[in-house]
This record gives C-alpha cells, structure tokens and sequence, in this order.
C-alpha cells in the first residue's frame, strides 16, 4: 500500500522557460508547458512549473500565462534571479526529476544529481515523447 502511495506522488518540475521555447522558429507557446504537464500527469507524475520572470513577456498567450500564474499552476523565481537554481533546489528538496532539455552545465557542481534525474524531451506537432534512459550514458 505504501508502494502504490509513493507512485502516487512522484514530482516532476518543468522548466518552463525552456519547455515554452521548445518550439521551432521563435514562437514562445504556453501550449508547450500545457502539454508537457498533461503529459507527466498522464504518467502519474505530479508536475510542478517554475519560468523566469522574464517568460511573462516572451509568451504567445499573455492572458492564459498570467491565469495559471494567478491560479498557483506556474512558480515564477523573482525577477533578476536564476531559475535554474530554483529548479534545481526544488527538485532536490522534492525528490523530483526534472523536465529539461537545458544540461544545467554552470550548476553540475553545486546540483551533481541533475546528471540523472532530468528528463529531456521532444515536441512535435503537439505530441510529447520523454526521453527514457538506461543506466547507461
């Protein structure tokens, strides 16, 4: 019983900014986060959002951007500061993985773990496909 709790509530952190931008050409979509949350929960994955401050201003769907900000759905880290290093704190306090294509190169030291625990990722035409890796790298 314990086991089946546990799967319950795995965390996934999604990096936002890079999951937005995730898109061919300069298109800047909140779709993109959209689908990957539907996608980790999907997977029985419980997903967490934290952007950059700076996404509210890039993104396609300015409206529908500040909506999930208001409702809690998407964590902005203060403006001026590095969301890697909130992503990657959450992530630790949470025992989480997370969904990145960023390879976090300038925080290996202080977060060794990012190694494994994140998940890269394609979207092509609205459909999202994780990557699933093997112990081996």
């Amino acid at each position: 019983m314990a086991e089946a709790a546990k799967a319950e509530s795995k965390v996934a952190i999604i990096d936002g900014s890079n999951v937005a931008h995730s898109t061919e050409g300069d298109r800047v979509r909140l779709e993109n986060i959209r689908i990957v949350a539907a996608k980790l929960v999907e997977e029985g994955y419980s997903p967490v959002i934290v952007a950059d401050a700076a996404l509210r201003h890039q993104i396609d769907d300015k409206p529908g951007y500040e909506r999930m900000v208001e409702e809690g759905r998407i964590r902005q880290a203060p403006a001026g500061t590095d969301a890697d290093y909130f992503i990657l704190s959450f992530a630790r306090e949470l025992a989480a993985v997370v969904v990145s294509n960023d390879r976090f190169k300038d925080r290996l030291e202080a977060f060794p773990e990012a190694r494994e625990n994140v998940i890269r990722y394609m979207i092509v035409k609205d459909e999202v496909v994780f990557e699933r890796r093997t112990s081996r790298r």
